[in-house]
């Protein structure tokens, strides 16, 4: 008799397993077959956990993008220190996350942006809700090292969090492009040399 733990590993394994399909070859060109093959999970099963291939879409959004931001990002800005610093850290180690396939497929975040917002108001929508918590959580950091008298007080915290993100998913996109790491650590060093002007 399958176990609630036997359904939540089997959904957990789709789950990854649609990810890396959908990072690889993108929502629309994603096959079912290939994650059942690596799965080993029936058809049935799937349509089990998932009614849709739309809805596994949504679902790799909702719980597997956002939870690896959550732990590269959101987590991280935590952790004491000068808020600049924190900021540069938290790049620079995202910058050392995103190595060789990463680099070579892209951010997942923005290749759904790129393919299906123009297409689908469901992926738009998650899309859209994690783009405004990653500015958000840049925006607080910032308004915070303001509050602190360590970050100047000639910018908006909002306007400079939108411009940072966009930074950042420009910076993997002509990383992407130029399928180079080198390309990646050029395109961090402006960022960085932006964020220490904006000390105190």
């Amino acid at each position: 008799m399958r176990t609630h733990a036997d359904a939540d590993t089997t959904r957990q394994s789709l789950l990854e397993a649609a990810y890396e399909e959908i990072h690889r070859f993108g929502f629309q060109a994603a096959s079912l077959n290939a994650i059942l093959e690596r799965t080993g999970v029936t058809k049935g099963a799937l349509y089990h956990h998932f009614s849709s291939k739309l809805q596994l879409g949504y679902a790799v959004l909702d719980e597997h993008i956002a939870e690896e931001l959550e732990r590269l990002w959101f987590e991280p800005l935590h952790q004491p220190g000068h808020p600049i610093d924190v900021l540069m850290t938290t790049i620079m180690q995202m910058g050392e996350h995103y190595q060789c396939e990463e680099i070579t497929l892209g951010c997942p975040l923005n290749n759904l942006a790129q393919e299906m917002s123009a297409i689908d108001d469901g992926f738009r929508d998650r899309i859209d809700t994690i783009y405004r918590r990653w500015q958000a959580s840049i925006e607080s950091i910032l308004s915070q090292g303001q509050q602190e008298g360590r970050v100047t007080s000639s910018i908006d915290p909002a306007d400079t969090a939108y411009f940072i993100l966009a930074s950042l998913e420009g910076c993997m996109s002509m990383a992407k492009n130029a399928q180079s790491q080198e390309e990646l650590l050029r395109c961090g060093k402006g960022l960085l040399s932006y964020l220490n002007s904006l000390r105190t």
